[in-house]
């Protein structure tokens, strides 16, 4: 049991710390990165350049292993086409990243930092999962 949970704490603690050490925790830093033609704070990336770097490496190993070091399998995406619901669904991640300032794991990760201010966009985002889920469910 413990085998199971452990990578998945500890792959999530390190995450969560790695994006508050990097300030993707601070809604208004992140604000000030994504206003690209007003007071544009361009320190966010180095964080995300730094993440980049990391998965490029990863990604060079990912071929050659015959599963995860903690899994049976890989779960890679396959689909390579872009369509009307992943151009809308990534539309609006972006909006609501420059309303808010978090997005979902940064948004986890302020739970600790500012428990009131994250909650409520946790649960802001929650909602709207289960709004998508409730929707394609119908349709």
């Amino acid at each position: 049991m413990i085998s199971r949970i452990l990578p998945p704490l500890v792959s999530g603690t390190l995450f969560g710390a790695g994006l508050t050490l990097g300030g993707m925790t601070d809604p208004a830093r992140v604000r000030g990165f994504l206003d690209l033609f007003g007071a544009w704070d361009p320190t966010l990336a180095f964080v995300m350049g730094g993440a980049v770097i990391v998965m490029a490496i990863a990604w060079r190993f990912v071929p050659r292993m015959a599963h995860p070091l903690f899994a049976e399998k890989f779960a890679l995406p396959t689909r390579t086409d872009l369509t009307p619901r992943l151009v809308g669904g990534s539309a609006l991640f972006g909006i609501g990243w420059g309303i808010a300032g978090l997005c979902p794991g940064p948004g986890v990760a302020a739970l600790v930092i500012e428990p009131f201010s994250a909650a409520i966009f946790v649960v802001a985002m929650l909602a709207g999962m289960g709004l998508v889920r409730l929707v394609e469910g119908a349709g």
